[in-house]
């Protein structure tokens, strides 16, 4: 559904995003995550057409982003960090407006914002006034906004941000409902919200792609397992002595404790049976053998640990990210 081929982008002498390549497929949610800066805003502007790649190539459902910009506008819905939303116009005012501006035939406009906000639930407050929501119901009629006129590609920047934990509960709840029949890109900082939403996560740092799997193979280690032995009684040269099974990588205790063992082996040939019975004959009194996973924050941290400057700051070298003119359209962000 979404292929990103070697994507480019320029701000003048500043390339703010390098050689970015990856795929999502239909009905998969993918998140996207970098520290401040790193390039993702540039990337989904150039996903949403709003900015032209500088050299490479998006496709969404089979369109180019730059020869077929009407198509690609058709297939997606695109919540920016900050809404695009009228205070001062009523919850369903303001859905059929953004369904008239996206072009939505006028049979079918009035059954797509029923559902729009049945899909949020906003059908309590639909005759309530923008500005005297709740932020969380304020996402919510963002969110609407981007799926009012049933895009295939849903591109959520930071859908939770500044919202309290029962507010995310809720919002993770209509991304969930979303995901069901469409395409999900999820840009956000709350690990755990990927790693209970999304099945993919792609990683970028200072522009470049530096991780892009599956949640599962990420936090397992594509190359490696990890498993965590908890033993009855202190088995201080369990370390070493385990290096002695073959597959086995790496032996490391968990903290000061000599009875939580870490150890990383080979996927092939597979030395847990042996790990096993050596625990078992060494009599160290195996209380507890379990896969072990690095946690996605860790991940995150080890990958992008010098975080860069500012997204096109002049700081950075270059120019801003876009100009203003560019960045400030008549029409709020993400109607277009």
């Amino acid at each position: 559904m979404i292929e990103v081929s070697h994507l480019d982008r320029y701000f003048g002498d500043y390339l703010a995003v390098r050689d970015v390549s990856f795929s999502v497929a239909e009905g998969q949610v993918m998140g996207f995550l970098g520290p401040n800066g790193a390039g993702k805003t540039t990337t989904m502007r150039c996903l949403t057409g709003f900015l032209p790649p500088t050299s490479g190539a998006v496709r969404i459902d089979g369109f180019d982003v730059v020869e077929n910009p009407h198509e690609i506008k058709k297939r997606i819905g695109y919540l920016p960090e900050t809404p695009p939303l009228y205070g001062d116009m009523l919850v369903e005012d303001y859905l059929r407006f953004v369904a008239d501006l996206k072009s939505v035939d006028g049979a079918r406009r009035n059954g797509l914002v029923e559902h729009a906000m049945a899909l949020c639930g906003l059908s309590d407050v639909k005759g309530r006034l923008i500005r005297n929501l709740s932020k969380g119901y304020r996402q919510r009629v963002g969110i609407a906004q981007a799926i009012v006129h049933e895009p295939k590609v849903v591109i959520l920047d930071e859908p939770t941000s500044g919202l309290d934990p029962n507010q995310v509960i809720e919002v993770r709840s209509v991304i969930s409902d979303l995901a069901k029949d469409r395409t999900v890109i999820l840009s956000t900082h709350i690990l755990s919200e990927v790693e209970k939403t999304c099945q993919l996560v792609t990683i970028i740092n200072e522009g470049r792609i530096v991780a892009s799997d599956t949640v599962t193979r990420l936090l397992q280690g594509a190359d490696v397992r990890r498993l965590r032995l908890s033993f009855a009684k202190d088995a201080p040269g369990a370390a070493e002595e385990i290096l002695a099974v073959t597959g086995v990588k790496s032996a490391s205790f968990a903290g000061d404790s000599r009875k939580e063992l870490q150890v990383e082996t080979e996927l092939d040939p597979d030395p847990r049976a042996e790990i096993a019975r050596f625990a078992v004959e060494k009599g160290y009194g195996l209380l507890e053998f379990r896969a072990a996973s690095e946690s996605l924050e860790s991940i995150f941290r080890r990958l992008t640990a010098d975080e860069p400057q500012a997204e096109g700051s002049a700081a950075a070298g270059g120019a801003p990210e876009a100009p203003a003119s560019a960045a400030e359209p008549a029409a709020p962000e993400g109607m277009n």
